[in-house]
């Protein structure tokens, strides 16, 4: 006869659901986007994946708050990011605003999903032999960040489609996004900053002051962030580059 689960174990079972239940918001928010943009929609796709990145932020530091990590949670978080921040921007951006530039528009996304998919296999699979304070290439989700952050700021600015010039910054960034995701820079992870310890009461009002720095105007602000933070991988990679050729000169000046 089967012995019935104690509350300890039931506790703690429900404790696994609480991760990937963020998981799932992760990917409902990118299928959701997909559907907007089908439906034209193109405003609400790019929020669902700006809610999406919130989500996967946080079923990670739920997991390891609550010290429910699982290789489960970890193979479902990958195939949710493969859709929210692989597949969801790419057809997002393609349906908004590369339709019309005929191969170029289809092959700019596939080399971000491409990009996206290499990315995810990447560091699922160097998770244990990279600096955990940076991440190798720039994060899916922060790519994601910068195509729909653009949609988003585009159609909130009413900027014309019309405009020769903004289909292909489109397909630009699209590419660019893909390219850095697979490429070597290193960008700040974040993970050193844990949120169950404490921080001096400065912390606290400088938190506030970024919130009420976004909220004047979401678009702009998070697309303007998302620019720096795409950017700051290359300008870490030529600092490395730099001091490496110093230590290098001053080794042959010793010698």
């Amino acid at each position: 006869m089967p012995t019935l689960p104690n509350d300890e174990t039931r506790r703690r079972r429900s404790i696994y659901l609480l991760p990937n239940a963020f998981t799932t918001a992760n990917l409902f928010a990118g299928f959701y986007a997909v559907v907007q943009a089908m439906n034209g929609r193109f405003e609400a796709a790019a929020i669902a994946i700006f809610l999406a990145l919130v989500f996967d932020g946080m079923d990670g530091r739920v997991a390891r708050l609550t010290n429910t990590q699982s290789a489960f949670g970890e193979q479902y978080d990958s195939l949710a990011d493969m859709i929210s921040f692989g597949a969801a921007p790419a057809l997002v951006m393609y349906v908004w605003a590369m339709q019309g530039l005929g191969r170029w528009g289809w092959l700019a996304a596939f080399i971000y999903v491409v990009g996206g998919a290499l990315r995810l296999a990447r560091f699922n699979t160097n998770i244990e032999v990279v600096d955990k304070r940076f991440f190798q290439g720039l994060p899916s989700p922060a790519a994601a960040a910068l195509v729909a952050g653009f949609v988003w700021l585009a159609v909130d600015n009413k900027l014309s489609l019309q405009v020769n010039a903004i289909p292909w910054v489109a397909f630009g960034l699209t590419i660019y996004a893909g390219l850095a995701m697979v490429s070597n820079a290193p960008f700040y992870s974040g993970k050193s900053f844990a949120i169950s310890r404490s921080v001096p009461f400065w912390g606290m009002l400088l938190f506030v002051l970024v919130f009420v720095f976004v909220s004047t105007d979401p678009p702009v602000v998070l697309f303007g962030l998302f620019c720096l933070y795409g950017l700051s991988g290359w300008v870490v990679m030529a600092w490395r580059w730099r001091r490496a050729r110093a230590l290098a000169r001053l080794r042959r000046g010793n010698n």
